[in-house]
């Protein structure tokens, strides 16, 4: 029989959640800067692999087994590292702003440490 993780509340109560939705907001608020002709390109993946990290942990959550939950949530880890690689090509590409893609990666890194957290913390289980 599978085990099911445990957990009490919401996955809206989880920080890594929470700082996940926070980037991605971020990301849109951004991104609104980047040219136009990046809106087919550059910015729309950015944006997907943002969303991605939040829903991937929020379905991850749902799920029946720790397994499905670790899944979940590493397909969340590797949507952060895309994320990641797209905003520091943006800067290399003078996509974005200067100065405007440090803080941003700065958020990354958080998100990237809560979520390799979670990760063990329910490896251990």
């Amino acid at each position: 029989m599978p085990v099911r993780p445990q957990k009490t509340g919401s996955f809206k109560d989880l920080v890594v959640w929470q700082q996940a939705m926070d980037l991605a907001v971020a990301i849109y608020e951004e991104t609104k800067r980047w040219p136009k002709e990046e809106s087919y390109g550059l910015t729309s993946q950015v944006r997907r692999a943002a969303t991605s990290i939040p829903s991937n942990i929020a379905e991850g959550y749902g799920r029946e087994t720790r397994g499905a939950y670790l899944q979940f949530l590493r397909v969340a880890q590797g949507s952060l590292k895309e994320l990641e690689s797209q905003l520091l090509i943006s800067q290399r590409t003078s996509v974005a702003p200067n100065g405007t893609v440090d803080p941003l990666l700065e958020r990354v890194e958080s998100v990237g440490k809560l979520l390799r957290l979670l990760l063990r913390k329910l490896e251990q289980a």
